[in-house]
């Protein structure tokens, strides 16, 4: 009996959180953050594999990267339907129709690859244009969101998301050097050299790894993230004297894993700090 109404009570407290406004607005909007986060990360990569799919003369590998970054950037944005705020469910239908256009021109590009072995640079050119459209449009979403509940992400996950987007867009810029395209055409937008962003990651990563609240997981989780980093640091820094596009793609994916482990663990950790 005592047992039986324990967990009634238990159930009436959490129904009776769920409705307090900040912890439903949390629970809905944390979500919504998540998916635009593995949107924007999957969108950044296919034009990445897009350069490395031309410079690696069609390597079927990066064929296949670009098309999982393809059906999991569509996923996502598929998942993102019903976002309950007006202007941001305006931004997500402007982001469909940009990602729609974005995915044409990269289908119709690697066709061309693989029939004529090569690309002209303007469509390469308007194609990253259309990327950098979707990744303003999703971090605007992304902004608009936060805005209807700015508690609804940690300060310590926000930086790891960053980081994430970051590592991804230094991949993608030193991808597009090395499959001699250049600068403007890497999908940034902030068109800062690399050596720029890769100092600029190198700061943020020791920040968040000296952060007083991260638990044993966090920082084990962590370093192994600056393992990998510092493995490629050199090769970043010196873009202009040895090209390997290929170890930078492989390196680069694996530490975006490692912050999107990095995310959850955070995101475990607030659940379990938030107050009663």
């Amino acid at each position: 009996m005592h047992s039986r109404l324990r967990a009634i009570s238990l159930h009436t407290l959490l129904a009776t959180l769920l409705l307090l406004p900040g912890l439903a607005a949390a629970a809905q909007t944390s979500p919504y953050l998540q998916h635009l986060l593995r949107l924007h990360l999957a969108a950044q990569k296919s034009l990445g594999d897009f350069y490395m799919y031309n410079s690696m003369e069609g390597d079927q590998r990066y064929a296949r990267m670009i098309d999982e970054s393809r059906r999991e950037a569509s996923e996502q944005l598929s998942t993102l339907a019903g976002i309950p705020d007006v202007g941001a469910a305006r931004l997500h239908a402007q982001l469909q129709q940009q990602w729609q256009a974005y995915d044409r021109d990269l289908s119709e590009l690697m066709a061309a690859l693989a029939k004529q072995g090569y690309t002209d640079l303007q469509p390469v050119a308007d194609m990253a244009a259309r990327n950098r459209q979707v990744l303003a449009t999703s971090q605007a979403l992304y902004e608009a969101l936060q805005r209807t509940d700015p508690g609804a992400i940690s300060e310590q996950t926000a930086s790891t998301r960053e980081l994430s987007l970051l590592m991804q867009g230094i991949a993608v810029s030193y991808a597009a050097r090395s499959a001699s395209v250049g600068a403007s055409f890497s999908g940034d937008s902030s068109e800062r050299p690399i050596e720029d962003q890769v100092t600029d990651f190198s700061s943020r990563l020791t920040a968040l790894r000296n952060r007083p609240g991260n638990d044993a997981r966090i920082d084990t989780a962590l370093d192994a993230v600056t393992t990998k980093w510092r493995y490629i640091e050199k090769s970043l820094r010196n873009y202009n004297e040895k090209s390997v596009p290929f170890l930078v793609n492989k390196y680069s994916d694996s530490i975006i894993r490692g912050l999107m482990e990095v995310t959850e663990l955070y995101a475990r950790q607030d659940q379990v700090s938030e107050p009663s």
